[in-house]
C-alpha cells in the first residue's frame, strides 16, 4: 500500500514541478533555469519544514510520511531529498562526509549527464 501512496504523491509533486517551472519561466524568461532553482529551493524548504513538523508536532503513519516526503516532495524535486541527506550528515557531526556527499553528488551527476549525452550522440547515432 505504501507504494501506491508514493506513486500518488509523485504524480502530485511532478505536476507541481511542471506548473512552477513553467510559471517561473514565463515570468522571467529562458536565459537561466530559474524555474529549476525555484523548485529546488522551495522543495528543500518544504522538506525541512515537513520533516520537522512531523517529528515535533504530529504522529503520522509511515504511509503519510512517505506520501509527503518521497512522493510529493520527491516528485517536486529530488534536490529536497539530497538536501535532507546533507543536513542529516551535518546533524550527525559528519561534516566531511556531508561535504564529500555534496561535491560527489553534484559533480558525478553533472558528469553523468555529459556521459549520457555523449553516449546517445556518438554510440547510438
Amino acid at each position: 500500500m505504501i507504494y501506491l501512496w508514493v506513486a500518488l504523491g509523485g504524480a502530485i509533486g511532478a505536476s507541481g514541478r511542471f506548473f512552477v517551472t513553467s510559471w517561473v519561466t514565463r515570468m522571467v524568461g529562458f536565459g537561466f533555469p530559474w524555474g529549476t532553482v525555484s523548485v529546488n529551493v522551495i522543495g528543500s524548504f518544504l522538506m525541512g519544514a515537513v520533516i520537522s513538523f512531523m517529528a515535533l508536532k504530529m504522529n503520522v503513519s509511515n504511509e503519510i510520511r512517505a506520501f509527503l516526503t518521497i512522493g510529493i516532495l520527491g516528485g517536486f524535486t529530488t534536490f529536497s531529498a539530497f538536501s535532507l541527506d546533507f543536513v542529516t550528515l551535518v546533524d550527525r557531526k559528519e561534516v566531511l562526509s556531508a561535504l564529500g556527499y555534496a561535491a560527489g553528488s553534484v559533480s558525478l551527476s553533472i558528469l553523468a549527464v555529459f556521459a549520457g549525452l555523449y553516449f546517445v550522440r556518438t554510440v547510438l547515432s
